[in-house]
Parts: C-alpha cells; sequence; structure tokens
C-alpha cells in the first residue's frame, strides 16, 4: 500500500469514527426493556399472534368455480 492511499484510508476511519460519536446510545438493558414492552403493548394487533381471520385473509385458498 501507498503512503497516500494509506492516508487516505485512515481519513474515511476518522472521518466515520466522529460520525459515530455523536450517536446516542443506550443500555442493552434499557433497549431491551423497550421492546418488550413495545411488543406487550402491540400483542393485540400482530397478526402472527392473534391469526388472521378467515375472511379477511388474501391468501385463503380460492373456491372454485361451478357451471351449472
Amino acid at each position: 500500500m501507498s503512503a497516500t492511499s494509506n492516508v487516505a484510508t485512515m481519513r474515511k476511519v476518522v472521518q466515520q469514527l466522529r460520525c459515530e460519536v455523536g450517536i446516542k446510545r443506550l443500555k442493552v438493558s434499557q433497549a431491551a426493556t423497550d421492546l418488550k414492552q413495545f411488543c406487550l403493548q402491540n400483542a393485540q394487533q400482530d397478526p402472527l399472534l392473534t391469526g388472521i381471520h378467515p375472511n379477511t385473509n388474501p391468501f385463503r385458498p380460492a373456491k372454485p368455480c361451478l357451471l351449472l
């Protein structure tokens, strides 16, 4: 690696670190508590937990058409 490319690479790294230093951090325990609370508050509207009503299910099998 040449000295100029090494300097350019290190400048990019420093620039990225400067951007990341301003990011607000949360403790993992606090993030987990917030996520758990959000999931419990929205569990009633979650179709993966409550299921989909058969009349509103867009993936229900189509009924065959019968001609008399």
